[in-house]
Formats: structure tokens, sequence, C-alpha cells
């Protein structure tokens, strides 16, 4: 009954007396489509993607990371690895095959002096922050304090503090990685240093990365909010937003989003984050505070784990979701006008476009330094449609690819790996960009054979 969903690669079933090979010795729980919590335990965050696992390896420690990479080589099954499941695309799960769950593994140990944290791979960034915040200190992650450290970082990593001190793969000093070969290496700069490079921006091609360690910065208390207007001053907004963040420093990273507010009526919004001076701050923020007529203003010192937690609201738990992304040659009155008619027919309150400018710290980073090829201080647009109703999909995503194809004449070419969800090989050769050809030869040497292959896949070069 156990292995009745168990398939290997081949779509062969598994016999179920091969599952006590997995079992047997293993510390952290097998989880199996029999148990009473099998439907609660297979879910991730996107509640569009439905998929039924044969089984569920909730890994307590590296060992059995080891065992689950092991037996699946054994059985060729295909595997998902599920760090904090937060991804859009669903590829933290799979039908028939084996899931390596990390979500067990969420330790966060800082060592304050050193400014160093040390983080398990199935930790979330609000896990993170909890810790790092008692010193005074922050690591540059995301926005949503739900997300999965290792997905983001593998990914990248743009949030808040990115224009002050660069991208969460920026900050990472070194890693544990257990290998498709179910062996455990350590990789930084000296030691392994190709696969570090490769796990800078590379997704996960190469392994299952079960701890990180990464550099802190004194970051306790922000100035961060929101300034909100109805949509129709979202032209102009949008238009003062790119003209302001021309000159904008670094340590300011503000998105403008268009959107529904929370009184259920369209609006736009500048989201802001300061890290620095707050006097200082309150006189650089002044242009945007003046802009207009808001609905209302919110911008306040935040402890920064506040900042993090500030939009997890519009990104809920068990709502279907769908995005499409993309790097835009520049904010043009042209691009403006095109997303501002695009979000009036929006028809869900949880759809959004998020407009956001990188560059500072990050932009300053050689292409070639790491695996992250997106260096260039461009805007990126994320589409992003969320909905309640799994019926309504068809409307929803149907608006989500109308959109994509609107700005499709603005874009540069290039993508966040992170925002990538069901898109062509091509989408996802174009984020790897120039670094592409590296990446396949570092995908050969420690993965020949694609074992990783539910990612933003890299094929191995032949």
């Amino acid at each position: 009954m156990d292995g009745a969903l168990l398939r290997n690669r081949g779509g062969a079933p598994v016999d179920a007396s091969h599952i006590d090979e997995l079992i047997n010795g293993f510390h952290g729980r097998v989880i199996l489509p029999h148990h009473q919590d099998y439907d609660t335990e297979r879910r991730i965050w996107n509640a569009s993607i439905d998929k039924r696992p044969g089984i569920i390896a909730r890994c307590a420690g590296v060992a059995d990371v080891m065992q689950a990479i092991n037996f699946a080589r054994r059985h060729d099954l295909l595997v998902a690895v599920r760090g904090g499941g937060h991804n859009v695309g669903g590829r933290a799960t799979c039908d028939h095959g084996l899931v390596i769950d990390l979500s067990g593994m969420r330790g966060v140990h800082v060592d304050s002096v050193a400014r160093t944290v040390r983080v398990q791979g199935g930790a979330l960034l609000g896990d993170v922050d909890r810790e790092t915040h008692i010193y005074g200190l922050a690591v540059p992650l995301g926005v949503v304090s739900k997300t999965g450290v290792a997905g983001l970082t593998l990914g990248g990593g743009v949030g808040w503090l990115a224009r002050k001190y660069g991208l969460t793969c920026d900050n990472l000093l070194s890693c544990d990685i257990v290998t498709a070969s179910g062996v455990v290496i350590t990789a930084d700069a000296q030691t392994n240093a190709d696969i570090f490079w490769g796990l800078r921006g590379g997704g996960g091609n190469f392994g299952i990365v079960t701890s990180f360690l990464f550099h802190a910065h004194p970051v306790s208390t922000v100035l961060g909010g929101m300034i909100a207007y109805t949509r129709d001053q979202a032209v102009p907004l949008l238009q003062h937003y790119r003209n302001f963040m021309t000159s904008a420093p670094e340590n300011l990273t503000v998105s403008c989003g268009l959107m529904t507010l929370p009184n259920g009526t369209p609006g736009v919004a500048v989201l802001l984050c300061f890290c620095g001076d707050l006097a200082q701050g309150e006189q650089t923020i002044r242009p945007l505070r003046e802009f207009g007529k808001p609905l209302f203003d919110t911008i306040q010192p935040l402890p920064f784990p506040a900042m993090q937690k500030m939009i997890d609201a519009a990104s809920p738990d068990n709502a279907h979701s769908y995005w499409k992304s993309a790097f835009v040659k520049e904010l043009s009155d042209d691009l403006i006008r095109v997303l501002v008619e695009q979000m009036a027919k929006v028809q869900s309150p949880y759809t959004m476009v998020v407009v956001e400018l990188f560059g500072g710290a990050a932009g300053r980073v050689p292409t070639d330094a790491t695996a992250f090829a997106q260096r260039q201080a461009e805007y990126n647009i994320q589409i992003a449609a969320q909905w309640t109703a799994a019926p309504e999909a068809d409307l929803h995503t149907g608006w989500t690819r109308e959109t994509s194809e609107a700005i499709a004449p603005y874009t540069s070419g290039g993508y966040l790996l992170n925002y990538l969800g069901d898109e062509k090989p091509s989408a996802i050769q174009a984020a790897f960009g120039d670094n592409l050809q590296r990446l396949k030869e570092i995908k050969k040497k420690y993965d020949p054979n694609n074992f990783f292959r539910l990612n933003q896949n890299i094929q191995p070069e032949l």
C-alpha cells in the first residue's frame, strides 16, 4: 500500500518492501501516503501545485539527507528538495518520487563577535531575523519572512538591504552540501571553490545545502513602511518614483506596487526601507512623502524583523499563485501606462505588479564573480497573480500571460531566477546569462546524471 505511489524515473512501481531501507536508521520522519497527515505534509506554499510524492523524508540532520539521497539513487527515484517550500514554481515537490524535506532543520546560530550566522537548510527568513536581531545584526535576505533561506540564497537573494550590503549570495561565506553521490563537502572561496561559485546564484542544481554561513551587518532599527495612493495617481507616482531613484542613496531601497489596498480599493504604493541614521533617512525620503495626496503613510522607525514581515499578508499561505517577471530597459512613460492599463483588468484583490530597482552594492559585483548573472542596474517587473478559488485559474493565469506579453517590447532579456515559474528552458538559460557555460561544467562535475533536476535546471555539459 505504501509503495503504491512510489515509482522510479522510468515510471515502474517500486516495491513497498524497499521503503524499510530508508526507514531503518532514519532519525527524522518518513511520511507515506497512508499516514493521516500526508495531505497536510505534502502541501507547499503555492496552492496551485498539487503533487503526490511517494515518500516525504523529513530529515533531522545531515546524515538523514545523505541516507535519503543514497536511497533515491539506488532506486532511481525522482527527487525534489524542500527547504521553505515557498517557490512559486512548485519545485519543492513531485509526483511519485521522493521529497527530501529539510523543514525540520531550522537551527540558527549567531557569532556576534565574528558577525557570522550559521543557518540550517530548512530555516525561514524569520528564523534568521529573530536570532540576529538580538545582537543588533541582520543578514541581507528577502522581503517575506516565510521565504526559505536556502532557495533564496541559491537563486541570488534580493531584499531590503541589497542596495547597501549586496545580495544574499554575496554575503555567503561557506556552506555544507550533500552532493548527488551522497557525500558531504564544505565549499568556500578556498575549498571546492568551483561549486561555491556555482551555489551563489546557480539554484539547486549541484546538491542539497544543509547549512549556510553568512556575514551579518549592524542593522537593528530601520525607517520603513508604505505610502499609499488611489489608483488614479499611479502614472505620476511611478514617474516620480523613477526620477527620485536616479539619485537615491544606496542605503535606501524603494519598490513601487500596483495593488488592491486593505480597504478593497485599487491603489498604488511605494514601499521603502532606509538603513542608517534615522534623521538622515527622514530627510532623504522627504520628496517621496511630499508627493501627491496619500491615503495613508505608515513610514516609521521599525525593528528590522518587523520590516521583513511588512508584506507577509500580501503573500498568503494556501493561495493560488502564478508569476511572470522580467528586467526592463528603462521605466519609460509608455511602460508605466501599460502596467496601469493591465492592472485595471485584475479580478483578484491579491494580485499585484511590483516595480523594483536594484543596483547599488549588488550591481558593483562583477558578473563573473558569482553564478548570479543579473548584475545590471535595471528595474525588475514582477507580475504576481494570486487568488483563492481554484476554478479561477485560467482567468488569472491568462491575465498574467497577457500582461507579460504586453511588457515584452520593453524587456532587456534578463530574468531573476527566484521569480521564474513554469518558464521555458530559454528563460532559465537567460537568467544564468553569460555564466551558463561555466555552470554546465560544474554540473557535469558534481551531478553528471542530473540527479537534481527539479529546479531551474542546468543540463550537464556533455
